[in-house]
């Protein structure tokens, strides 16, 4: 017998017409299957993690990396030059002040609740791809002038645009002749922002770091420090090394235990819909397995001359494991393509749009990874070949003698 003819005779079993067409059908709904379940991992996989890698983007786009902030919440003094000395560490890019308050703005249509940031504008822009190029209006220049930049989605919801005044109700109060009173302030909008995340675009507003200052009583402070890194997977490293440095009374805070929620629940979606997925490619081996043994049983005279002349045992197993492999390679190979093709149909088109104000995208990114096009490979092609074990040892275990008696 020639090396390699247990590969030839698989192949002519696969091609060839025979007696029973059912199992033909049983055949090609066992490729038909795995090709479906490759291609739902691939599309699903694909989906969680474009989601997933969206989502974080525009979440680390908008916010810090690192937080440091002071326990005390009297904002950190002398952060010029704590900010100095942590930025002689390898890994940060950059470290930026901010100052933040809640407060109520009003305009024109209605009023909203809003998130008021004091930044370094110079320093920020060097950082945050966002604050680079507005998509109407400028950055204010000048540090203490009423310049005030608004989210898109904020804007949208008080009905302004650049140009126009709004009222900010500042809530520390100050004395007058009745009492107590919130500080209202007149501020000109002068820019609007588009970070491509709702939730912050939809409630933040922007000022100067200065005039943040001042209008927080913050005169020398800040509210905390925000850090960005170069490997955001570092952060947890970075920070230990921060907290040497800083000392106590002040702590950080990493961009993974403030997202914490989120990216476990997306994490722990992406595993379940593995293992249930995949689900779909067992259904798939089952079929393999009826399909060999019926074939065993059609070709058991087939088997019977084969071992006569000489095949041994362990041959005839390789015969109808060779069948299983090419039906799961094959179901695998077709699988992918389409997967991958359809990926690249849905980003180029973008065929699924989402509710921008509940998932934070405008539509769902497929973005498939190397390493899950990988595990899916592999673990199709496991399910595949073990589904073959049973059929070959049965078709080994034929008594050439017996099969040839009674065909």
């Amino acid at each position: 017998m020639k090396t390699g003819f247990e590969l030839f005779i698989a192949r002519k079993y696969l091609t060839a017409r025979r007696k029973q067409a059912f199992i033909s059908v049983i055949t090609f709904v066992s490729v038909l299957g795995v090709t479906i379940g490759v291609m739902a991992l691939v599309i699903a996989l694909s989906l969680i993690t474009g989601f997933q890698e969206d989502v974080q983007e525009k979440i680390l786009g908008a916010t810090s990396h690192l937080m440091i902030s002071d326990l005390s919440g009297e904002g950190l003094k002398d952060y010029q030059e704590l900010a100095a000395r942590i930025e002689t560490l390898p890994q940060i890019q950059a470290v930026t002040p901010v100052v933040y308050n809640t407060v109520l703005i009003t305009g024109p249509a209605r009023s909203a609740g809003a998130l008021l940031k004091g930044m370094d504008f110079k320093r920020e822009r060097e950082v945050a791809d966002w604050l680079k190029q507005l998509p109407a209006g400028n950055l204010p220049e000048d540090d203490e002038a009423p310049w005030l930049v608004l989210g898109k989605s904020l804007a949208a919801t008080l009905g302004v645009s650049v140009g126009e005044t709004v009222n900010v109700l500042i809530p520390s109060a100050h004395l007058t002749p009745v009492g107590l009173w919130p500080k209202v302030k007149t501020f000109k909008i002068c820019g609007l922002f588009d970070s491509g995340l709702y939730e912050f675009d939809s409630s933040t507003a922007l000022v100067s770091l200065g005039l943040a200052q001042k209008i927080f009583n913050l005169p020398a402070r800040v509210s905390y420090l925000q850090v960005r890194i170069e490997d955001i997977f570092k952060a947890d490293e970075l920070a230990e090394k921060i907290q040497q440095i800083i000392g106590p009374g002040i702590y950080v805070t990493t961009w993974m235990e403030l997202n914490r929620s989120l990216f476990s629940a997306l994490k722990l979606e992406k595993t379940l819909l593995f293992l249930t997925i995949t689900l779909i490619v067992v259904v798939a081996a089952l079929n393999i397995i009826a399909s060999l043994v019926l074939l065993v049983m059609e070709k058991t005279r087939d088997i019977g001359i084969l071992m006569a002349m000489g095949a041994k045992a362990k041959q005839i197993k390789k015969i109808f494991f060779w069948q299983g492999a090419i039906i799961g390679l094959v179901g695998t190979v077709v699988g992918l393509s389409l997967g991958l093709f359809w990926c690249w149909l849905a980003n180029t088109f973008k065929l699924i749009k989402l509710p921008v104000d509940i998932y934070q995208i405008a539509y769902v990114p497929f973005r498939p990874r190397p390493f899950d096009l990988a595990l899916i490979v592999l673990v199709t092609l496991a399910i595949t070949f073990l589904s073959t074990l049973y059929p070959s040892r049965r078709a080994a275990k034929i008594d050439p003698v017996i099969a040839l008696k009674y065909e």
